[in-house]
């Protein structure tokens, strides 16, 4: 027993210091793959990939909009 609480305490300290130097790391890790990805060529797989993901995203959220508005505007009684 005193074998699995050490490894559980060993992961989870493991994970801390992870999640630590993740905090630091992180602004500076996403502007520098945003570099990354800016200066790509266009061809680059992950990239379109990124774009076309974008996109999805940009026109879910105006589908959800749309289906916000009609939703009110059947909700509300005629006068």
């Amino acid at each position: 027993m005193k074998e699995v609480g050490y490894k559980l305490v060993k992961m989870a300290g493991f994970a801390g210091v992870v999640a630590v130097i993740m905090r630091f790391a992180g602004p500076w890790l996403s502007e520098r793959i945003e570099r990354m990805f800016d200066s790509a060529s266009d061809e680059f797989p992950p990239k379109w990939m990124f774009v076309n993901i974008s996109a999805i995203r940009e026109n879910t959220e105006r589908i959800l909009e749309a289906l916000d508005r009609g939703l009110s505007d059947v909700d509300t009684p005629a006068a």
